[in-house]
């Protein structure tokens, strides 16, 4: 794992983005058409709006999966991933091969027909985040590091909930659904690269579980740790209980 420190969120969106952005080139140079996984969430938004106003990307080429989405939201709702990702990525860009999971249908369905187009080929690029519980998409503790399945029907426990509330997605936790479906852990360590943007004090803790904890399903991002090429975006506050080796 390659650890990057920025000195605020904004500055390590714009690094990210650069080091997304020269993977999907490359994969689109070598293959004709690049294949990625976007996160979402409030701390993905420097990378994407920098992401999406870097030149020189052929968006018509590239081929987009993502992390997970709530089971029985609506695609309206603000809280929905789909409407994130339409708002923040794939309207600003064009992106036209896209694969949007479904919260409103049959799970099982949805799970089959994605992950069969997932599955289809690898990955080049995967952005991911980590929660404030240390989980990685949706695969809150403790995680299932070894099921081969693309996508899982999970229940969020209350910790995944209450950051929900924190964010402002949902006014109580009340609001916020207790099932969801989430890119299995195996199915995310798959992709050749993977770019996890981490900012902000209140993801500090997670960090340190990450990187200097056991590897563990207690602490799902740990797993990162076993990939050839993952590179770790922090900013300041997010390194503040970490040691870093420069």
């Amino acid at each position: 794992m390659i650890i990057k420190v920025y000195a605020d969120k904004r500055s390590l969106g714009l690094a990210a983005a650069h080091q997304a952005a020269d993977a999907i080139r490359m994969a689109i140079q070598k293959n004709n058409h690049a294949r990625m996984i976007a996160a979402t969430g409030a701390s993905q938004f420097e990378l994407l709006d920098a992401l999406t106003s870097l030149a020189g990307i052929d968006w018509e080429r590239v081929e987009m999966f993502h992390l997970d989405e709530y089971i029985g939201l609506s695609a309206d709702h603000p809280a929905s991933f789909r409407n994130y990702l339409r708002a923040r990525l794939i309207d600003k860009v064009g992106i036209t091969h896209h694969h949007l999971l479904d919260g409103e249908h049959d799970p099982a369905e949805v799970i089959r027909t994605v992950g069969h187009a997932l599955q289809s080929a690898p990955i080049d690029v995967a952005l991911v985040g980590i929660g404030e519980n240390g989980h990685l998409a949706f695969n809150d503790p403790p995680a299932d590091f070894d099921t081969e399945e693309p996508y899982l029907v999970v229940r969020l426990d209350e910790a995944c909930r209450r950051q929900q509330v924190g964010e402002q997605w949902f006014t109580s936790i009340d609001e916020v659904p207790e099932r969801a479906i989430t890119m299995s852990i195996r199915q995310i360590l798959k992709s050749r690269a993977i770019l996890a943007v981490v900012p902000e004090a209140r993801k500090a803790p997670a960090v340190r579980l990450c990187l200097e904890g056991a590897i563990s399903p207690m602490a799902p991002a740990s797993i990162l740790r076993t990939h050839a090429d993952t590179s770790l975006f922090l900013d300041a506050d997010s390194a503040a209980l970490v040691k870093i080796n420069a």
